[in-house]
């Protein structure tokens, strides 16, 4: 379809989306739903913050389509809509980190006395399958590319703005929409958005890896990234813990929401949680992919030996082809986020 006539279709469907077509209506935000949905998860750090924000953003829609004049695009409209939901949302919140954020490293023999942390402290992964969904929508003008724009450091990066810094961050250099765009959608000046941005960017370096995952997992390519997941894969399999610490980086980082305790160092993680106690372990795992990362659910099997349970989303973070980080999440649920099944047959 050409251009021209998409633009005429839009105007048809938002038409009688104005005039209270909830069928059209739904044609009009179905294009923009995975965009808004990453927005969100952007914003708030959280897969279930973002579907209560966007959630809360569609009812305004709704409820405000019929005052929509069109003075702005469809694509900005929304995005105001949602960028005030989610600034909403942060306002009645706590923010969300990840536990090399809440506190200095542990020693492993003390990493589990305080306990866990409620859910809402960190900050949870987010399923590959809705980045494909995006990728197609990437504006030249974006900072980052859209999959280095959800991985975890940017994303725990991004937390600790300040939410209009935040805001004017993601929607100039990860949508790549213009400073006036971005101005209007958080009402306010160009030359104010164009100084939270430069006080924002220069956080975000601040916290930021030097490479990103995108650029090291495509420097690497996709035969030597299933090399390196194989011999992971096998390795815990097999109990095998000296050929896991020859996979990890000498500044490995290994940490497991929801405990606050994290530890750094090859052989302080060599004596944490991550290092399977017996061969063999009982572990198995499926390949998934979090955050434009590699990741696996991992699952034990239990005693009767009937079936193995999720325990695990383990999220790996590269650096060339040692393993810098291993972020585990260790809430069962997430599993169905992902499509995968909480528990196998053994």
């Amino acid at each position: 379809m050409e251009v021209g006539q998409t633009l005429i279709d839009e105007r048809s469907v938002l038409e009688a989306a104005r005039g209270g077509d909830a069928a059209a209506f739904e044609r009009l935000i179905e294009p923009h739903r995975a965009r808004l949905h990453a927005h969100c998860y952007r914003m708030l750090g959280s897969l279930h913050d973002a579907e209560d924000a966007l959630q809360e953003a569609l009812i305004r829609a709704w409820r405000g389509i019929a005052r929509f004049e069109g003075r702005s695009s469809v694509h900005s409209w929304l995005y105001r809509i949602a960028t005030n939901a989610c600034l909403d949302l942060i306002a009645q919140r706590r923010k969300r980190v990840l536990p090399v954020d809440y506190g200095p490293p542990s020693d492993p023999a003390r990493a589990l006395s305080g306990g866990s942390l409620p859910d809402e402290t960190w900050i949870e992964p987010y399923p590959d399958e809705r980045i494909a969904v995006e990728d197609s929508y990437a504006s030249p003008d974006a900072r980052y590319e859209q999959r280095e724009a959800v991985e975890l450091a940017f994303v725990a990066a991004l937390q600790h703005l300040p939410p209009r810094q935040r805001a004017a961050l993601i929607l100039r250099d990860a949508l790549g929409l213009s400073a006036k765009e971005v101005a209007e959608i958080l009402d306010s000046s160009q030359a104010s958005v164009n100084s939270a941005l430069q006080r924002a960017r220069a956080a975000l370096d601040r916290r930021l890896p030097e490479r990103s995952q995108h650029a090291t997992m495509r420097a690497l390519g996709k035969r030597r990234l299933g090399e390196i997941v194989d011999r992971f894969v096998d390795s815990f399999v097999d109990g095998d813990v000296e050929a896991i610490k020859q996979q990890l980086a000498d500044d490995v980082r290994f940490e497991m929401p929801p405990y606050p305790g994290w530890h750094q160092g090859r052989e302080l993680v060599s004596r944490s949680w991550l290092m399977p106690e017996r061969s063999p372990t009982g572990l198995s795992y499926l390949r998934t992919s979090a955050n434009a990362q590699l990741a696996l659910g991992t699952y034990l099997l239990e005693p009767d030996g009937r079936r193995s349970v999720a325990i695990a989303l383990d999220v790996l973070t590269l650096r060339g082809d040692e393993i810098a980080a291993v972020t585990a999440f260790r809430d069962p649920a997430i599993f169905t986020a992902f499509g995968l099944p909480l528990e196998l047959p053994a």
